[in-house]
Formats: structure tokens, sequence, C-alpha cells
């Protein structure tokens, strides 16, 4: 790749931050953590399209409820030599058992904010009957 071309392909933390719609903390944290891997050209940081592919899955798996650890364990799967077969595999057991609690968490809350609802409405009914100018006819 010829130099004009791979500094065409290169972002700045600025950019980075803009395209992502995260803070240059964030970045500087993910870089810390070894899951980003910017060039460095003195204080200046400048991303590669593997650090933006790296971020896309990192925020992701964030999103999905994975560790760090498992999005760094995914991700070092990608350079097995082996079509990526064992980071698709590792990844779709990962997300199987997010899933599974996913699921549970929402049939907890389901239960929750039925017996909230439950509960208000007797506290609406019981104010109700309660109200001074009821009980005063």
């Amino acid at each position: 790749m010829n130099e004009d071309v791979m500094k065409e392909s290169l972002m700045t933390i600025r950019e980075m931050c803009d395209t992502f719609a995260v803070t240059p903390r964030t970045l500087r944290f993910y870089e810390a953590k070894e899951l980003l891997f910017p060039i460095r050209e003195g204080q200046k940081r400048l991303f590669t399209r593997r650090d933006r592919a790296r971020l896309k899955l990192i925020l992701r798996g964030k999103r999905f409820g994975f560790s760090l650890e498992e999005i760094r364990q995914l991700l070092d799967l990608y350079h097995m030599g082996d079509s990526q077969f064992t980071q698709l595999r590792e990844g779709l057991t990962l997300a199987q058992a997010h899933l599974a609690q996913m699921e549970e968490k929402r049939a907890e809350l389901d239960d929750a904010i039925g017996e909230l609802k439950e509960q208000m409405a007797w506290a609406e009914t019981r104010l109700a009957e309660l109200e001074p100018t009821k009980r005063a006819s």
C-alpha cells in the first residue's frame, strides 16, 4: 500500500470520536487494555481500518453485555488461520449464553413491571376511596 493510500485510511482520535460517538478517554482506555493499537506519531494517535473494525466490535460487544475480557478473547481469535471459523463459533456460543441471560432478565423485569402496575392500581383505587370529598358525602 503506498503512503498516500495509507494516510487516507488513517483516522485521528477526533475523527474516531466523531465517527463512533465515543470520548478520547474511551479510546485511550481501550488502547491501554490492548484492544486497539493505533499508530503513534509523538503524542498523535492514528487509527487504522483494523482499529475501526475492532472498535465497532468492542462497542457492539459492550452493548450486548460482553465483558472486555470476553471481547478481547473473541478479537484474539481473528488470526487463527481458519477463516474465522473458531472466532465465529466462540462468538456464537458466547452470544447464546448472553441472550439467555438477557431473556431471563427481561422476564424478571416483565414480572416486576406487572406487579408494580398492580400496586399502583390498588393505590389509586384506595386513594379514591379515601378522598376527603367522597367521605364527607
